[in-house]
């Protein structure tokens, strides 16, 4: 047999002694398939269900469509205040979060380090009505001079055009949002970094670079695909987010980039979140619309994520 039909020929898998039963490994394989087949049935349900809820609200308009014209107009700036929430969230979510991976994977010694990541990651633990409630009692009283401040100094700029009377507004749900977000993106992104091939960190340490060249030139590449992924996948965590949005955004259903103004616009969960008690006939139809549109940004954005690290996985 020649190299080549050697390379393409398959390795068989090793027989088992005789008197083995291979009934263990066929019952493992059999409940996995069907663990994934019975996820993928139950998000094609899910989504089955949001479809023919939605219908019945295309056609909703006036008082039926929460004041709207119609559905489209209902939902727009919720999901324009969801992407403008969630996009806050990873601007300062993500360079933390970088940094803090970067520390406990390169900078710190073994013990803080272990210690870090323990403390980061029960931020993920914490449930989200309890940041919800911190955001609205304490972080809300924090950040309410701040924002006075930016509208008196910066005010000219759009985002903190004011007037400042609350703190509870769209950038303060997004301060919330990035606490909420930081410890996904921190883990994925310190997994990434620690499997970055040492022998890479060490030939760019031997040729003279230092710890941050390092970083830089060794690790940086190497995870790239991989820190994009978490980011992602953050976002998705900060889109579907309720509880603490609706504890803390003081909403009013306006479309604005004014981040520091009483005139917030609010999100969709927080929408549904909010109405879904008081709602009957056509109007929970007209919630569930938005649902359905939640569901597919967040189904999305996560399915991009996962994409994304398994390419960086392959490319590895």
């Amino acid at each position: 047999m020649s190299t080549t039909e050697t390379e393409r020929t398959p390795p068989r898998e090793p027989e088992a002694p005789r008197g083995v039963s291979r009934r263990g490994d066929t019952i493992f394989a059999g409940l996995a398939k069907g663990s994934g087949l019975f996820i993928m049935l139950a998000l094609a349900g899910v989504a089955l269900f949001l479809v023919l809820q939605s219908l019945p609200a295309i056609g909703a308009s006036g008082e039926n469509a929460y004041g709207a014209d119609n559905i489209v107009l209902y939902i727009w700036p919720l999901l324009f205040g969801t992407v403008l929430a969630a996009i806050i969230a990873l601007v300062i979510a993500t360079p933390l979060a970088i940094g803090v991976a970067l520390v406990i994977s390169v900078y710190a010694p073994r013990r803080i380090a272990r210690l870090l990541g323990y403390l980061i990651d029960l931020l993920a633990a914490v449930p989200s009505v309890v940041y919800g409630l911190w955001g609205r009692e304490t972080l809300q009283s924090w950040v309410f001079p701040i924002y006075q401040w930016l509208a008196d100094n910066l005010g000219w700029i759009p985002l903190f055009a004011g007037p400042v009377t609350t703190g509870r507004t769209i950038l303060t749900a997004g301060i919330v949002l990035a606490v909420m977000a930081l410890p996904i993106i921190t883990a994925l992104c310190r997994e990434v970094f620690a499997q970055t091939p040492t022998m890479h960190k060490e030939a760019a340490l031997a040729l003279g670079a230092t710890r941050w060249e390092m970083i830089k030139m060794a690790v940086f590449p190497y995870s790239r695909s991989g820190v994009t992924s978490a980011i992602l996948l953050g976002l998705g965590r900060a889109l579907g987010e309720t509880m603490a949005v609706a504890l803390v955004l003081s909403a009013s259903g306006v479309i604005t980039i004014n981040l520091i103004s009483s005139q917030n616009p609010s999100t969709i969960a927080a929408s549904i979140a909010l109405n879904y008690a008081n709602a009957s006939g056509i109007k929970t139809n007209v919630l569930i619309a938005g649902g359905l549109v939640l569901f597919v940004v967040t189904f999305a954005v996560n399915f991009l994520g996962r994409w994304l690290a398994a390419r960086g996985q392959a490319k590895g």
